[in-house]
């Protein structure tokens, strides 16, 4: 579905006018990542660690548990993006997945399976049984294909079952008639040095240069739990992902996070501190930059140079996705995310990541 909105409904939407009194129609979308901690049925997966998340395992991870984790996270999928639109994002990404089996049972939830959401995912090596995947709309987007690109470890100590890890799930499709590729990445914890990041990184760069030399002009959006802010030697340096549109060279990313980490918020809390590891990063062709500044309330930089954009698919906009609900109301985490467990105690929460969405516009033409 796309929704057609005339410069007066996206001035509500968005607060911004037209300086030449024309009339203008735009498409808009919403694209988006979460970490859904730990959504594991409660069946055994052959080869992988998941005891904590069975019956009789530490977590008493029951069926009534995994019903209630569905719902909650269905919940919150469905009302990403609806702050601007009625109808959602697009695409999410999400990461800590168990299997198919999961996601299936996750789209249909009532608030997906009335949008007909589908999914991507491919079964990763993690020791874990965690995964990455796309939820998608498909009158919205239109996958092309699937790949998984392993995360490989240069070290020959580090080969080994037990430091088995996510690997960078590739989906290609076809977004506002554009060719868009989506990478969901899910890179190695805290538990390991930033070398193991800053690893990931340049393998992501790697990934990223590949698809631009397929395709010079696809569209890229870079996203995940990168276990690192955006100011980490492992997003800034490895990756090259940078703070000012200006920084950014062709061919280059721009994380729009990392301004909203500078101002002191983020995505999960940590000994009272924000952290911000769930970004969404962009190709230098989605950065909303000369004819922006009709929208001035949301423009990303200033130019000093004035040049027309075709009519393409921009992105215009960051946005951490914050509902009371989510977040602790009492005690001594106040102010944090409520998550599913904390302290061997089952809060029927969410999850300890707050959702991130990035919003896109197209002109139509006339």
């Amino acid at each position: 579905m796309k929704t057609l909105l005339s410069v007066l409904a996206f001035a509500f939407l968005f607060g911004t006018g037209n300086a030449q009194g024309q009339e203008k129609k735009f498409s808009v979308y919403s694209i988006g990542f979460y970490n859904l901690e730990n959504l594991f049925d409660t069946c055994h997966d052959e080869g992988r660690n998941d005891y904590e998340y069975l019956p009789d395992g530490r977590n008493k991870w029951t069926g009534m548990k995994y019903t209630h984790k569905l719902r909650n996270m269905a919940r919150v999928l469905s009302e990403m993006g609806t702050d601007k639109l009625p109808y959602g994002c697009a695409a999410i990404g999400v990461s800590e997945v168990e299997n198919a089996k999961c996601l299936t049972d996750l789209c249909n939830q009532e608030p997906l399976k009335k949008r007909n959401m589908q999914f991507c995912h491919i079964e990763g090596p993690d020791h874990r049984g965690v995964d990455c995947g796309l939820l998608y709309n498909p009158s919205m987007f239109k996958v092309r294909n699937v790949k998984l690109v392993p995360y490989l470890y240069e070290k020959q100590e580090d080969i080994k079952n037990d430091r088995a890890t996510r690997g960078f799930l590739v989906v290609s499709g076809t977004l506002a008639g554009e060719h868009v590729t989506i990478v969901v990445n899910h890179l190695p914890s805290r538990g390991a040095v930033s070398y193991y990041r800053e690893l990931g990184g340049r393998q992501i760069r790697v990934v990223k240069d590949s698809l631009l030399r397929d395709d010079p002009n696809v569209k890229l959006f870079i996203m995940g739990d990168m276990n690192d802010d955006p100011k980490d030697p492992s997003m800034s340096v490895a990756l090259g992902a940078r703070r000012y549109i200006d920084q950014v060279e062709d061919g280059g990313l721009y994380n729009p996070f990392w301004e909203i980490h500078a101002s002191g918020t983020g995505t999960l809390m940590y000994d009272g501190q924000w952290n911000l590891f769930d970004q969404i990063i962009v190709s230098k062709n989605l950065i909303c930059s000369e004819d922006c500044d009709d929208y001035s309330t949301l423009k990303l930089a200033t130019f000093k140079k004035k040049s027309k954009q075709k009519k393409m698919l921009k992105s215009l906009q960051p946005q951490i996705f914050r509902r009371d609900y989510l977040m602790q109301q009492e005690g001594k985490y106040k102010g944090g995310t409520l998550r599913t467990h904390a302290g061997g105690v089952w809060l029927d929460g969410y999850s300890d990541h707050l959702p991130t969405l990035v919003y896109l516009i197209k002109e139509q033409k006339r």
